[in-house]
């Protein structure tokens, strides 16, 4: 016959359990709702560093927030190994909610979701994701928007893309006044409600080394960092560091300081586009008009990307050419 648990013990185990629940750390830093005044500076330029190798995945550059500073910082892209064989990075995303901006944090899950329509390019034009895809625990690389060097990479296909943009878009948030329009259709809700995995430790270790840099600072560096993407995680100096391009057309820290609503940023890419030459302002016959340069656009060499911010045609093309913007 069983004995009976007296009922003070049975309290006591209660309260120890729930005690234990109380004191495990349930959320992560990057977790937590963050909800600022200040819209993040345009997306900088730069190229994508090589990657380091097979199973490796790429996860863009982003502005995080500095509750001590109160300020943006620059986290580089970088290449990272994911949480296990099968999942994809959904990037985080600045989204314009209740007179303020709110960060939403990336995650690991079996297909891409929502990332506010931002054009973080090399396979993240703003909606889904063409860099790469797993069959069963390997992981192809799309060499047609991926920097990746065919010697060491063998795993590899090429997907040509067909250019469904007018103007090169460096804006960083959803929403609000000069913000991208997009909205999550039924698919990427249905991404959203499936379990998925928040950002792995070496992510983490990642963001807090550059938020460390005082240089990633958006008050110190004018929205021009001086490491945009690293082939490493937390290693900004040496080979497969790259800088960002320097841009002109850059806001100050304060730009998108809103009083009632978020003003729009000067100059920014829904209203021109800044990597159109402007025509000359003397009389002299106008030169002949160059391809704008597109932005993080890895650099020339054997059999590179077409274009990082295009989607895939469909179908491809049986002889593709170049695309241009």
């Amino acid at each position: 016959m069983m004995r009976a648990i007296p009922a003070m013990k049975v309290l006591r185990r209660f309260f120890l359990v729930a005690l234990v629940f109380l004191l495990m750390p349930f959320f992560s830093p990057t977790q937590v709702a963050v909800v600022v005044r200040i819209g993040p500076p345009p997306l900088p330029v730069y190229d994508q560093p090589i990657c380091p190798g097979e199973g490796y995945l790429w996860t863009p550059g982003y502005w995080a927030w500095d509750l001590d500073a109160a300020g943006h910082y620059w986290v580089p892209g970088t290449w990272v190994l994911g949480p296990e064989p099968g999942l994809l990075w959904t990037p985080g995303y600045w989204g314009w909610v209740d007179a303020g901006y709110r960060w939403y944090p990336g995650y690991w899950a079996p297909q891409v979701g929502f990332y506010g329509g931002i054009d973080y390019g090399y396979g993240y034009p703003g909606e889904g994701f063409y860099g790469g895809e797993w069959q069963g625990n390997v992981y192809r690389y799309n060499a047609a928007v991926t920097n990746v060097n065919s010697t060491v990479v063998h795993n590899t296909y090429s997907t040509q893309i067909t250019n469904n943009y007018t103007t090169v878009n460096r804006v960083s948030y959803n929403g609000g006044n000069g913000g991208t329009v997009a909205r999550p259709t039924s698919a990427d809700m249905a991404v959203e409600r499936e379990a998925h995995r928040q950002a792995t430790p070496t992510q983490m270790q990642h963001e807090q080394t550059a938020r460390s840099n005082r240089e990633f600072h958006v008050s110190m560096n004018r929205g021009n960092p001086p490491v945009a993407a690293t082939s490493k995680p937390g290693v900004f100096t040496g080979p497969g560091v790259v800088p960002a391009r320097p841009s002109a057309n850059t806001p100050s820290p304060n730009a998108n300081r809103p009083n009632t609503q978020p003003e729009a940023e000067p100059n920014t890419p829904e209203r021109s586009n800044s990597n159109v030459s402007k025509p000359p302002e003397n009389k002299q016959p106008a030169a002949k008009p160059q391809p704008p340069r597109q932005p993080n656009n890895p650099p020339a060499r054997e059999n590179p990307p077409k274009n990082p911010h295009e989607k895939p045609a469909q179908p491809p093309p049986n002889n593709p050419q170049p695309q241009c913007r």
